[in-house]
């Protein structure tokens, strides 16, 4: 009893105790990162929003606030179009990077021991980032053409027997070059955190008569969803904010947020470019807080 009471009383003076205060130095250190936030990124924010609210005029836009640019916005099948098909696009490519990434990212993460093979397979994703965003965009064009690559070679085979239009110059051929281009972003993440699983653990369930698909879906996927949500967010933020992929890939037939916020820009509309994004902005924000409640990283990584 003397025991448990001395105890109790050593808990209760524990936290009652003052914490220790973080010191001054430690507060000069984030401030750099604190005021680059601020002046670039939460202030431009802020800017952004507030000419959205300015009157457009044809050739001119004059600070004066009013809610015109937003109805403008929302009352045009164009514009509410664009923000659709973007999501849907997004949706998309996000599901096509997941499926054609987590399995390289299973192969090089957890059955390539080889630390220095594994980096050397990740270089060779990184690879195609050594040249040009346009460069490899404009790539697909003789790929996916009429008389490109992938018909060719259907043909021979005989899968087909009249080339396929529908590949260029469509919807598909933006997710498909998307697709190519961010995928790397969904295959670092995910590697990265199937390679900290130890293989004994896999050991001891194979040990005890578990098949791969329950290892699987029991240890190998819960412990790499940290950089399955990691991956998300980057191939995300990248896609709703695109604009050359579907101008290149889809011959202007393809409408995104980013190409309206472009040409606003470009025709001196910078309140309707200020409303598109700003809306931009609050779906690629209200996106990366569902992703970030399915894990907390703060714990994962």
């Amino acid at each position: 009893m003397t025991v448990l009471t001395s105890g109790s009383a050593l808990a209760s003076a524990a936290s009652a105790a003052p914490k220790p205060r973080r010191s001054l130095a430690a507060y000069w250190l984030i401030a750099p990162g604190v005021a680059w936030m601020v002046l670039f990124l939460l202030l431009p924010i802020l800017m952004m929003v507030y000419v959205s609210f300015w009157t457009q005029t044809t050739f001119k836009v004059e600070p004066i606030l009013t809610a015109k640019s937003w109805v403008a916005f929302f009352s045009s099948d164009t514009y509410v179009g664009a923000l659709w098909t973007t999501i849907r696009i997004w949706l998309v490519v996000l599901t096509a990077t997941l499926v054609v990434g987590y399995p390289a990212a299973l192969f090089v993460g957890l059955m390539v021991r080889n630390k220095t093979t594994a980096t050397a397979l990740l270089v060779l994703c990184v690879i195609p980032f050594w040249t040009s965003f346009l460069i490899r965009v404009l790539a697909w064009r003789p790929m996916l053409g009429g008389q490109g690559a992938v018909n060719i070679i259907l043909e021979k085979l005989h899968i087909i027997s009249q080339p396929i239009e529908a590949l260029l110059f469509t919807e598909l051929s933006v997710v498909i070059g998307m697709t190519q281009i961010y995928c790397v972003f969904m295959v670092g993440p995910i590697a990265f955190m199937l390679g900290r699983i130890d293989p004994f653990v896999i050991e001891a369930a194979q040990d005890l008569g578990a098949g791969f698909w329950r290892i699987f879906r029991t240890i190998i996927f819960p412990m790499s969803l940290p950089g399955v949500v990691v991956g998300a967010i980057f191939v995300s933020v990248m896609v709703l904010g695109e604009f050359a992929t579907a101008a290149a890939l889809s011959g202007h037939k393809v409408n995104l947020i980013g190409n309206i916020i472009v040409t606003q820009v470009g025709s001196l509309k910078w309140a309707f470019a200020a409303v598109a994004g700003v809306v931009l902005t609050a779906v690629i924000a209200v996106i990366v807080a569902v992703l970030l409640r399915l894990v907390d990283l703060r714990q994962e990584l």
